[in-house]
């Protein structure tokens, strides 16, 4: 698609480099400097002064419920600055270089920006620029004929930044004008003034009204534009005009302004400053009504002499030329003029990205209220031959620069609540093909392993303006106090923000299911379950994302639902897929107890009452064997593995009987467990993530292995003593008595009874329940105390450490292989506990 001049309305108010003033979270009344390093809609995310271009403590912070302040607020309200009093590593790159810290902030904030202070509180709080201007918002418009003459205008109505202008003093929409927001022609209100010009109706309005009325208006808009001033921040994003250097009588092309539908000859008439220059239409009659335009050196639509010529495209003749084939050379000699150099023109070669057969919404030229869908039919440098469609009447096809801001994409109607005329006729789609989920790098061009045609012949949406309200959705908020599941990672989920929206449905969606990818264990099983999720009711739209794993991408076709009363059935089909909380993420803010009561139940709730339902596992102690006879195949490469590692540490983790567990994913493990790479058996995550059923330690100098022996409920069940592979167990599905009572485990209510052939816990309260502090104080009563602060910093309770393995172990945790064994060790004690005393 190509790059539309009007995205740049999607911008946010804040812009990367300001600086602003938040509040110390550990030290109440305290603040420090911070600044913006981007953005995202009302969200900013800021680093603090004294970290330079150090991101590790990066942090996002919602404009709307953070306390932010304008650049110099502490110092007016006898407010403190001081660096967070927890965060040493800041004070101290401070201490090393400044005496104090206001030399520090005089040094940082020399040549700085802040942040406004309008858009940190009030009414404009948070807000975007185009939502900054609001109905009955007054400006200045210049003149089309005079850059010195202005006129005040009141905003009749903003659509996404494109504004119904209507001058001061008119009361009626006849003389309507339509401009986008960044067209230089709009200035803030008193800039005539400043810069000593004219401030007059335009002339073929003037005699609508006398002299006093008119200037009676102007008052009356001023004392109303003093009582809700129109930011300023809405002009900084106009483009700085640039010095032309065209002078008068020089020939060039232009798109007629009056019929946008060919290009012609016109002539530099006049040229009024550094900045402006008047061009005519040339027309040879004698009666001609000169057809002027005021232009600058980057005014869309003006061309070099032959420029037609070089692109093969016909150049419409001058009125009363009487030659049938226009010729410069010969015009040029006739009229005794010469041509306006190319170094005149901006690159007249830039497509930004266009070419033919793109769709994009466009303004009719003929009715500039009425927003068409328009097919690009050619691309010349930077000219578009559009087609509009839905017109009763036919209308050639229309011509825009690259940089024209009467284009915009394709959904810009549909998002702003705004009419778009429809094609007369169904559109046809050619046929798409939808590819399962594959490594960027592993795809080859043959054809995809999986398609699903998708060949739909339908029209463009023809929805009224009325209807256009439905693609919108409101807040879609992550409560990440919910169950994240077994594909999505806990921490990262709490990392994310607590609300995406308002916006349009599809985006909104697309954002949030981005996010889950991204806080996934693996990314690119996630975005295969998302893939699956769909319903025959739903109106949906293709989304396409991308999951990166390891150094590769995935790609997906998504299908995401358009409209806002299908949102909560698409949420809740999600997360049941990824067999998490229901209102893990969901249009419904969770603050304390979630409805479904998450906090209570397994993973083999949700996998059994919301995932895939399969089969569950035997319950503990039934008739099938404690000891799982492991197959002729799997002690092979056991063996193979063991030989091939056996002057380091191994690992054999059998899959646990989850009901996600596969066939596709014990062969990745297979594959796994054969390869000799320690990089490879050490840190992939596997890919279902169940618990791991034993962990056996293989170490060259005690040629002993320590076994996890389990309890059954009637007594503790004997392991073989044969040989290693002997000692595998099959695990039992996760269940457990929701009415026992809870009592926080204490570090001496902790027994433990060792021996050099066995090691068997026994505890006191059900792991289930323990809180982060319960978890904190059983690994601090280990061998593994060290690591106990990774538990406290990652949020992990007594259910997570339960669904803790080898892999996810090292991949969340950033530790290396023995470390994560030793640990690991620990974990299946409390498991092979927790089988014996509570799973019943």
């Amino acid at each position: 698609m190509g790059v539309l001049l009007v995205d740049i309305s999607l911008q946010s108010s804040f812009q990367p480099g300001m600086k602003l003033e938040v509040a110390n979270k550990s030290s109440p009344d305290t603040y420090w400097v911070a600044t913006i390093v981007t953005t995202c809609g009302q969200l900013l995310l800021l680093r603090f002064s004294g970290y330079g271009d150090d991101r590790k403590a990066d942090f996002w912070c919602d404009v709307m419920t953070a306390e932010l302040h304008p650049v110099g607020w502490c110092s007016q309200n006898n407010k403190t600055l001081q660096p967070p009093e927890d965060n040493v590593y800041l004070r101290k790159a401070i201490k090393e270089k400044y005496s104090d810290w206001t030399d520090f902030l005089i040094q940082d904030l020399t040549g700085s920006r802040t942040a406004p202070a309008n858009l940190l509180e009030g009414p404009l709080r948070g807000k975007n620029t185009v939502d900054l201007i609001v109905e009955g918002s007054v400006m200045e418009v210049r003149d089309l004929t005079d850059p010195s003459l202005y006129w005040a205008v009141r905003v009749a109505q903003n659509v996404g930044g494109r504004l119904r202008l209507r001058h001061v003093g008119l009361q009626d929409d006849a003389h309507d004008t339509w401009l986008f927001y960044l067209d230089v022609r709009l200035r803030p209100l008193g800039w005539a003034q400043e810069n000593r010009l004219s401030l007059e109706p335009p002339a073929e309005l003037r005699g609508l009204k006398s002299a006093l009325e008119w200037q009676e208006a102007l008052e009356a808009a001023r004392s109303e534009a003093q009582q809700n001033p129109l930011p300023l921040e809405v002009f900084k994003d106009h483009a700085d005009l640039t010095k032309h250097s065209f002078r008068a009588g020089m020939k060039l092309e232009m798109v007629s302004p009056s019929e946008p539908f060919h290009i012609c000859p016109v002539s530099v008439t006049q040229v009024y400053n550094e900045h402006y220059f008047q061009v005519t239409v040339d027309d040879l009659t004698q009666e001609a009504t000169p057809l002027s335009l005021v232009c600058h050196s980057e005014s869309p639509g003006i061309l070099p002499v032959q420029w037609c010529l070089k692109n093969g495209i016909g150049l419409e003749r001058p009125r009363g030329y009487l030659s049938q084939d226009f010729d410069w050379a010969d015009y040029l000699k006739q009229s005794g003029t010469e041509t306006a150099p190319d170094a005149c023109f901006p690159d007249a070669w830039q497509s930004r990205g266009f070419a033919k057969d793109m769709w994009l919404e466009a303004v009719n030229p003929v009715r500039p209220t009425e927003v068409c869908v328009a097919q690009i039919t050619q691309v010349r440098g930077r000219l578009l031959w559009l087609r509009l469609e839905g017109l009763p009447k036919s209308v050639p096809e229309c011509i825009v620069d690259v940089e024209s801001m009467d284009i915009f994409p394709v959904g810009w109607c549909e998002t702003n609540a705004y009419l778009l005329t429809p094609p007369l006729k169904p559109v046809c789609q050619q046929q798409k093909k939808i590819a399962v989920v594959q490594p960027e790098k592993q795809l080859a061009p043959p054809q995809p392993v999986e398609t699903i045609p998708l060949n739909l012949c339908e029209p463009v949406a023809m929805d009224t303006g009325s209807a256009n309200g439905r693609y919108c959705c409101s807040r879609i908020y992550v409560n990440h106090r919910c169950f994240s599941g077994p594909y999505l990672n806990k921490g990262r989920i709490a990392e994310l923000p607590q609300a995406v929206g308002p916006g349009k449905c599809t985006l909104v969606l697309k954002e949030v299911l981005s996010m889950l990818i991204n806080a996934a264990y693996k990314p690119g099983r996630v975005l295969r379950e998302l893939q699956d999720v769909e319903d025959q009711h739903w109106d949906c739209h293709e989304e396409t994302l991308k999951a990166k794993y390891k150094g590769k991408t995935y790609r997906s076709s998504i299908r995401i639902v358009r409209l806002a009363e299908q949102i909560p059935d698409f949420c809740r089909k999600v997360c049941v897929k990824l067999q998490c909380c229901p209102n893990l993420f969901s249009p419904v803010q969770v603050t304390d107890q979630c409805p479904e009561n998450c906090s209570m139940q397994t993973k083999t709730k949700y996998t059994y009452y919301y995932g895939k339902k399969k089969k569950l596992s035997k319950p503990f102690g039934g008739e099938e064997s404690l000891e799982a006879k492991p197959t002729r195949r799997r002690k092979k490469r056991k063996a193979i593995f063991v030989q091939k590692k056996r002057r380091s540490s191994a690992v054999d983790y059998t899959p646990a009987g989850s009901p996600q567990d596969s066939d596709e994913d014990e062969d990745e493990d297979d594959l796994m467990l054969q390869s000799g790479s320690e990089e490879g058996t050490s840190s992939e995550p596997r890919e279902d993530h169940t618990d791991t059923s034993s962990v056996e330690v293989a170490n060259s100098r005690p040629r002993r292995a320590v076994t996890l022996r389990r309890a059954t409920h009637t007594g503790v069940a004997s392991s073989s003593r044969e040989g290693p592979e002997s000692r595998r167990r099959s695990t039992r599905s996760l269940s457990y008595n929701q009415e026992s009572k809870y009592h926080p485990p204490k570090r001496q209510e902790m027994q433990v009874e060792c021996s050099e052939a066995e090691c068997q816990l026994v505890l006191e309260r059900n792991p289930l329940e323990w809180s982060v502090e319960d978890v904190v104080t059983f690994i601090t009563s280990t061998d593994c105390a060290a690591l106990a602060k990774i538990f406290q910093e990652q949020d992990i309770d007594g259910q997570a450490l339960l669904l803790l393995t080898l892999p996810t172990v090292q991949e969340c945790m950033e530790l290396k292989l023995g470390p994560a064994i030793k640990l690991c060790h620990q974990i299946e004690r409390v498991k092979v506990a927790f089988y014996a005393q509570y799973a019943n």
